[in-house]
């Protein structure tokens, strides 16, 4: 979807994603069978693909220091919302059915949709669209996936995503089962994670055009090294819980630190493409992601 809006622009791609999101959305919670669920799942998760063309916004409207000022509010949320999904989710289904939370998300969709056709204006001028067909846009992933500096880039924010994706289907069994945290106390410990990242964002924000991006990044990377080194040592030798909680709540602001600066210096150079690039920037994380 991120790729097309190199051909169509970038407003009527997420229009017409916004609405087929809602529309399955609402489908899940009718859906006769599981066999239909799926479909509508698959429909929904490929609507939200769209998603990826904020970053090639960012990208057209914004360059160097302001891009990457601008780019750490997106990261908040993409990077936030992993974490507290499952809050939310647990929040919905605690007065209501499954079907409920299909509910929700389409009227999150319809209300979205009403958004984007009222506010968003179209950043890529007609004369620097792509004219290219389906064999071109393969072309330029492959082009994109062959540059080492760009995919320097996007590993180095896949993998941190992947682990934060760990963390996040790991700490439940951990602080409850393994250290007895109660519920109340785990739910406080994972909304401290969306606190960490929002913060390390916001650093970023303040510091950038003072301390170049590729410090911000190195710093980043360093951090997240120790706390892994860290975490691993205190698991081997099974070390209280304040001691497992501080790399982890490092390990999150680095993934704040790293995310926005990663994204500007993956793009910086890509803005022929910037919806190409913005759609493997989107995937690839949530690919090394998986279990």
């Amino acid at each position: 979807m991120g790729a097309l809006s190199d051909v169509h622009g970038r407003r009527k791609p997420i229009i017409i994603a916004m609405m087929i999101y809602c529309l399955s959305s609402l489908g899940c919670a009718f859906a006769p069978n599981i066999e239909v669920f799926i479909a509508l799942r698959f429909i929904q998760g490929f609507a939200v693909s769209a998603g990826t063309i904020s970053s090639a916004i960012a990208r057209d409207t914004y360059n160097g220091t302001e891009l990457t000022k601008f780019f750490s509010l997106i990261s908040v949320m993409s990077s936030v919302a992993p974490l507290l999904a499952p809050l939310a989710g647990s929040a919905v289904i605690s007065f209501t059915k499954w079907e409920g939370v299909f509910y929700l998300l389409g009227m999150l969709g319809f209300v979205l949709s009403i958004t984007t056709i009222w506010r968003l204006k179209e950043s890529l001028p007609v004369q620097k669209r792509i004219r290219s067909n389906l064999f071109d846009m393969f072309l330029n992933f492959k082009t994109l996936l062959g540059n080492q500096v760009f995919m320097g880039y996007v590993l180095a924010q896949g993998f941190l995503f992947g682990g934060v994706f760990a963390y996040v289907a790991g700490t439940p069994f951990v602080y409850q089962k393994i250290y007895g945290v109660s519920p109340q106390v785990f739910a406080m410990l994972f909304a401290l994670n969306g606190i960490v990242l929002i913060s390390a964002s916001q650093v970023v924000r303040k510091l950038a055009g003072r301390i170049s991006e590729h410090r911000i990044l190195h710093f980043g990377l360093g951090l997240s090294l120790i706390a892994t080194i860290t975490l691993l040592v205190v698991v081997l030798i099974h070390g209280p819980l304040f001691s497992l909680m501080i790399p982890l709540i490092c390990y999150v602001a680095s993934m704040g630190t790293i995310g926005p600066v990663s994204f500007t210096l993956a793009m910086e150079s890509q803005g022929h493409i910037a919806g190409s690039a913005s759609a493997l920037l989107g995937v690839i994380p949530f690919l090394l992601g998986q279990p």
